[in-house]
């Protein structure tokens, strides 16, 4: 599981770029992440999608299980799903560090998170582009941390959405410290530069990765880039 020390791990390292597996091949599973290993990375990120909060369908427990057992690297897995507090536990045993739900999903977060953590995971909130942080203040003492979404979620290659960097410069004046901040949605080279100048820690990428010829570059222009604060 993601103690204290491993997320203090990702604070000492960031800006840590995430890759987003929707864009990796499936068939070569292990040979995937042994180059995203060779490549550096400091954690992966799974979106799991239902079909019903979000108009698309992707992997679930069985993936989740599977890189668990191919890897030690942690497992960020990103709800974008309906009824998360369902599905915590079952997540979590699968292999999940940090688990994401999604401030739409759920009528109120702050037990949802408090689900993930009693269940051995750090815990995550995502909002929505359209979604206002004052929506989510009460939730905040909960979370290990936030992910803006700079896309509205559902499908990969969405343009980046700039109303996430003023909520990422809002978010990282008022929480604590201790608290990541990430960004999902549309991060590549021509936006990255942006985002870790907000003050993102977390920066989720999937096509300026899977979508190269070497990994290992890409990862390291986008972490140069992350950390370039222009």
């Amino acid at each position: 599981m993601l103690l204290a020390h491993h997320l203090a791990q990702l604070h000492a390292a960031s800006p840590v770029i995430l890759p987003s597996l929707l864009l990796c091949d499936f068939g070569n599973l292990e040979r995937e992440i042994r180059q995203l290993e060779e490549a550096g990375v400091k954690g992966l990120h799974l979106d799991v999608m239902d079909g019903h909060f979000v108009p698309n369908f992707t992997y679930g427990l069985p993936i989740v299980e599977s890189l668990r057992r191919l890897t030690d690297l942690p497992l960020d897995v990103h709800l974008m799903i309906s009824n998360p507090q369902q599905y915590v536990q079952q997540f979590v045993d699968a292999g999940s560090d940090l688990l994401t739900i999604h401030a739409e999903a759920v009528d109120d977060p702050c037990p949802v998170l408090e689900q993930i953590r009693i269940a051995g995971a750090a815990s995550g909130l995502a909002i929505n582009p359209p979604t206002s942080l004052e929506s989510i203040d009460d939730a905040l003492p909960y979370c290990d941390m936030v992910l803006v979404m700079s896309v509205m979620p559902g499908f990969g290659g969405q343009s980046f959405d700039e109303v996430a960097l003023e909520k990422i410069r809002t978010l990282r004046a008022k929480l604590p410290d201790d608290v990541l901040l990430e960004v999902d949605g549309g991060v590549n080279e021509q936006t990255i530069a942006a985002c870790g100048a907000a003050g993102a820690q977390l920066l989720v990428a999937g096509s300026a990765i899977f979508c190269q010829e070497n990994y290992a570059t890409s990862v390291a222009k986008l972490t140069q880039l992350a950390s370039s604060k222009s």
